[in-house]
């Protein structure tokens, strides 16, 4: 996380920063976590965009464990749609792990976001993605 960054939020998923630019750093742990730990760090994530008026997420996933099934359906079926209706997330930079398993656990929950006023990207690198949520409506 740069040094530049204001950490928000931690818990065993992983970290939340405030980036200067007027988005948030999402980065995942490699950590073994729960369900709770998941949901808290996303609930802080929907909460920080809310309170700061921002739309946009950094989420490094480099080091992160792939989502369990019951992480990716609540992530689907109850943190997305409410983060966007009611935090307005609207762009998503993931710089993805080069762990398959984790890469195919994202990909099920960024293509499943039909008919929400979102737009994701995967990068491989993290310039790369904040070069791009940059250019991103703020």
């Amino acid at each position: 996380m740069p040094a530049e960054s204001t950490l928000l939020f931690a818990n065993t998923a992983g970290q939340l920063a405030a980036d200067p630019a007027r988005f948030l750093r999402a980065h995942w742990t490699a950590q073994p976590r729960t369900l709770a730990d998941t949901q808290a760090l996303f609930t802080n994530m929907a909460l920080l965009l809310q309170k700061r008026g921002w739309s946009r997420i950094l989420v490094n996933q480099v080091a992160m464990k792939p989502f369990s099934p019951a992480e990716q359906q609540w992530i689907t079926q109850i943190w997305l749609p409410q983060a966007v209706r009611e935090a307005g997330y609207r762009a998503g930079a993931v710089v993805l792990s080069t762990d398959t398993y984790t890469r195919l656990a994202t990909a099920y929950i960024t293509t499943n976001v039909s008919g929400l006023p979102l737009r994701y990207r995967s990068f491989d690198t993290e310039a790369d993605a904040v070069a791009w949520l940059l250019q991103q409506p703020t």
